[in-house]
């Protein structure tokens, strides 16, 4: 898939929470075809210690309106940053890079996502409405104060939400949730991006029930082209790298 190097104007730069934002961005030029799970490599301007580019998943995209969308955490002096652009300021993306998820050979699909790992499953959740899939979603979060967007999700499939002081859903780990105990064979993909420790619990949990499983991996990345190779990750195949060979895996490829 051809990658293109762009720069884009803000259009909101939408405050979810504490932790979380959201930019809506535009550019001249019309969007490419970006998929589900595919990321894009932003410039961080103005930022003296931040001399990479970040990599951010892609929120959404309205491609009537050709507007992107990047839901991103602050963790951090570049994050930071990002968190103050205001309307009409630029910022320039690489994109769209990586693979992306797999449409599932079943009518319904688990998406089951951590934190700042809800991120690339937005789209997914569009994405499988629009290929007549029935979505439900299984998030975790650590209070109420950091949940994401999810009258935006319901729009998409019911969600179910675990908090670890409960103070919304079910109190404890999302693979922990009472959900889980009740799925039957009617499932026929999971898909799951977030902290290693969940996904990895959450792929055991899709081997034990028989039920394909594809992960979202977060590492480290530097350039995004493969050529640095800082994210490279064991898998069954030997070392891949997640920019390039990613970041979408099949659950029972990876060495966890």
């Amino acid at each position: 898939m051809k990658k293109y190097i762009h720069d884009f104007k803000i259009i909101t730069n939408r405050r979810v929470n504490d932790e979380y934002f959201v930019l809506s961005l535009s550019g001249n030029q019309q969007l490419p075809e970006i998929k589900p799970g595919q990321f894009v490599q932003v410039r961080v301007d103005n930022a003296p210690n931040t001399f990479l580019r970040r990599p951010i998943s892609v929120y959404d995209v309205n491609y009537e309106k050709n507007i992107l969308c990047l839901l991103i955490q602050i963790v951090g002096e570049g994050t930071r940053i990002l968190s103050g652009l205001k309307k009409g300021e630029i910022l320039n993306l690489v994109y769209p890079l990586g693979n992306s998820f797999s449409l599932p050979d079943g009518e319904k699909a688990l998406i089951i996502g951590g934190g700042v790992g809800v991120a690339p499953l937005m789209l997914l959740g569009r994405w499988l409405k629009e290929q007549k899939k029935e979505p439900v979603f299984l998030f975790g979060f650590r209070n109420s104060g950091l949940l994401v967007d999810i009258d935006l999700f319901a729009g998409f499939g019911k969600v179910h939400i675990a908090t670890d002081d409960g103070s919304t859903g079910e109190k404890g780990l999302v693979t922990q949730h009472s959900f889980l105990r009740k799925v039957s064979g009617d499932i026929s993909m999971v898909y799951t991006c977030g902290p290693d420790v969940m996904m990895k619990a959450v792929a055991l949990w899709a081997e034990k029930k028989d039920i394909p499983c594809e992960a979202s991996l977060e590492n480290t990345m530097a350039c995004g082209f493969g050529a640095c190779l800082c994210c490279a990750r064991k898998t069954i195949h030997g070392n891949l790298n997640v920019c390039t060979d990613g970041p979408v895996f099949n659950s029972k490829e990876l060495v966890w």
